[in-house]
């Protein structure tokens, strides 16, 4: 798997990370682990994270060239 291939999936798999977040958020679905309830905030940060790293394994796989 070359890197272009990897940052394209990457950018894939985080996409769907945030629109998981987005979904809670539209929702308003309540995460429990272990006892404790996941404040929603969580997933606004959460989503701005994986969205941003979604931004860049797809910029980064849709460069011209790759660079060493």
């Amino acid at each position: 798997m070359n890197q272009k291939t990897f940052a394209r999936i990457a950018g894939a798999v985080f996409t769907l990370v945030a629109v998981g977040h987005v979904l809670r958020i539209a929702f308003g679905a309540s995460v429990v682990v272990q006892n404790t309830s996941i404040p929603m905030w969580v997933s606004w940060i959460a989503f701005v994270v994986a969205w941003y790293l979604a931004y860049e394994g797809f910029r980064l796989g849709w460069r011209s060239r790759t660079r060493a």
